[in-house]
């Protein structure tokens, strides 16, 4: 580039950030005794940067920030790219009827260059988490911040503290890129899922530390039911790296629809291990593939790494999986495939799955299982598995070779197998 046009490059990007506009939520009236509701200050704050034709940052200073639930919109905006630094905490009222009803506390949409910078949000949702364990009657409870039809998105930073369901919820979003995220519950809390993938594309999800009753960093005991940390639904191209789970149930789960996911370096316990699935809840389903998880590491769960569908007809599948380089340490069911989903016996008994799972490799897993049988391939006989893949795997009980079970599954061995393989 000649040096004339280089200059001339440089004053137009000094002058469009000098154009950049600032907006503080509090010179809108919102208050940081956490008491205050600053839900209209924020409001009013959005309007204003909807209407603006330069590029705008909102900040939220340091504080705690009562809010209410709040839809940020962006389908009438001049701009759809929005930087939000958040330097304080916004916090959910106490009272979990409030937002408990909502779909979302925080809510983005119809946007394109988005970006969401540090600060905590605390949902408080161990109140919520008390009534559903006590059988009431309770909300089903808001999603603590969500994402939806944006592109270009980045959240860096984020903390996200007791929500109520979700922490993090991607849906019909196109290159998402999460980093340094943390997500904080503790294992009583039922459904809240650490991060959620849904409908999206070109999503990373990077250096990040969950701990909730679901899945992700997650880092709880594991007694919260159906709390996955993060969930990977109909999306494709799709990271998750660097991050550390302990929960009640699934440390990531992986929902039909999924295409081109790369797990890598994750640390899962307590929970129930990286499953995909449960697939084949429907009859007509996107299947999964292209599926990579490496590195990972499993202490005290569950399940390790795990492929389930439902006892049922359906026309899905899972296919080209790859579970690499994973170590067990007194995990329960290391390696397991179990085609016989059929919990509480409702709406499955006496039916075959309809899954076909196919050209699934399981290199270089070892540690210790917790039960005798370390291998179990439970395949369906109506879709036996095929292509399935077993090399340099060492798992032991006891100090002797885990059993090895199988059912409906054919593929090849190769290297150290213990225990035997039994396809």
């Amino acid at each position: 580039m000649p040096s004339s046009l280089l200059i001339v490059l440089l004053f137009l990007i000094s002058i469009s950030s000098s154009l950049a506009q600032t907006y503080n939520i509090l010179s809108y009236g919102a208050k940081a005794d956490g008491k205050t509701d600053s839900t209209k200050a924020l409001t009013a704050v959005w309007t204003k940067a909807c209407a603006s034709v330069k590029p705008v940052t909102i900040v939220v200073p340091k504080g705690r920030f009562l809010v209410r639930s709040i839809v940020f919109d962006g389908s009438k905006c001049k701009r759809k790219s929005v930087t939000f630094r958040i330097q304080g905490t916004l916090v959910a009222p106490s009272d979990y009827r409030v937002i408990g009803n909502q779909n979302y506390w925080i809510f983005f949409q119809h946007l394109d260059g988005l970006s969401v910078y540090g600060g905590v949000l605390d949902a408080q949702g161990a109140s919520l988490w008390s009534c559903k364990k006590s059988g009431k009657n309770c909300p089903k409870g808001a999603t603590s911040i969500g994402f939806q039809s944006s592109s270009n998105v980045v959240i860096s930073g984020l903390t996200s503290l007791n929500s109520q369901m979700f922490h993090v919820a991607i849906n019909g979003c196109r290159n998402v890129n999460i980093q340094g995220v943390k997500v904080s519950a503790d294992g009583n809390s039922p459904n809240t899922d650490g991060i959620h993938v849904q409908a999206s594309s070109t999503v990373s999800i990077l250096n990040s530390k969950i701990s909730t009753g679901d899945d992700f960093k997650v880092s709880a005991d594991g007694n919260s039911p159906n709390t996955d940390g993060i969930h990977v639904q109909a999306s494709s191209t799709v990271s998750i790296l660097n991050s550390k789970i302990s929960t009640g149930d699934d440390c990531i789960s992986v929902g039909p629809g999924t295409n081109g996911l790369w797990i890598e370096n994750i640390a899962c316990g307590p929970g129930h291990g990286i499953s995909i699935g449960s697939l084949g809840r429907e009859s007509v389903e996107a299947g999964v593939q292209n599926v990579t998880v490496k590195t990972a590491t499993f202490t005290g769960t569950e399940n390790g790494v795990r492929i389930k569908s439902w006892a049922r007809p359906s026309n899905g599948f899972a296919r080209n999986i790859r579970f690499l380089h994973c170590v067990m340490n007194n995990v329960q069911n290391p390696i397991v495939i179990d085609q016989n989903y059929c919990p509480g016996n409702e709406n499955c008994p006496n039916q075959v799955s309809g899954i076909k799972i196919s050209d699934v490799m399981f290199f270089d897993i070892h540690g210790t299982s917790a039960t005798e049988v370390g291998v179990k391939f439970d395949c369906s006989s109506k879709k036996p598995c095929t292509g399935i893949r077993i090399q340099d795997v060492k798992l032991m009980y006891r100090n002797k070779p885990a059993v090895a079970d199988c059912s409906h599954a054919g593929g090849t061995e190769a290297g150290f197998q213990r225990p035997n393989s039994c396809l």
